[in-house]
């Protein structure tokens, strides 16, 4: 089970059709998938000291993230830092805390940056990595970076027309894959 958090507003935003590309790869690999776009993720700001006033799209969150062996988290790149979208979201999962898998705690989580300027690309993933750490998960070691401008090369359907992009989005689901299926086999 692979859980994709898309962190940008727009729906059809590059941040969103890199996700659904490396959701789709996911899913012909055999992973059932589930993708928390931005509908799913407006949720309130995270209130830590309320968790029995959880709207129903954070119980949702909190379900299935609960579940999956494995995330992708995807963001566009905000001034070198996460969407707030995403942010939001991942506070949330401090609730899986008292659980006996709390929080992202040993699960495969691949990350994808867009990017309309390069500086700052390296700045965000470098965060997403920070906050999957300090949730217990484990980054891949491939996390993708990738300016707007070329998602084009990604139709809605996250079909990669751009053979070099999709090496290595085939590789980071391979990486998301491998994880999740030999941690799974341990438990």
């Amino acid at each position: 089970m692979i859980v994709g958090l898309g962190g940008s507003s727009r729906p059809e935003s590059a941040t969103q059709r890199a996700l659904t590309a490396v959701m789709r790869m996911a899913s012909q690999a055999g992973a059932e998938t589930v993708v928390l776009g931005p509908a799913e993720l407006d949720l309130p700001p995270y209130p830590p000291d309320r968790r029995v006033e959880r709207v129903p799209a954070a119980h949702r969150l909190l379900s299935e993230v609960s579940r999956a062996d494995g995330l992708v988290l995807a963001s566009p790149d905000y001034h070198g830092g996460v969407s707030g979208l995403l942010k939001n979201a991942l506070d949330y999962l401090h609730d899986l805390s008292g659980l006996p898998r709390p929080c992202l705690e040993a699960r495969a989580v691949g990350l994808l940056v867009c990017f309309e300027r390069p500086d700052t690309a390296g700045s965000t993933l470098t965060a997403l990595r920070s906050i999957v750490h300090a949730l217990g998960g484990w980054p891949t070691p491939l996390g993708i970076t990738l300016n707007s401008l070329d998602a084009g090369a990604i139709d809605s359907f996250g079909n990669l027309n751009d053979p070099v992009m999709a090496e290595r989005f085939g590789a980071l689901t391979d990486q998301i894959m491998g994880f999740a299926y030999a941690w799974s086999h341990l438990i």
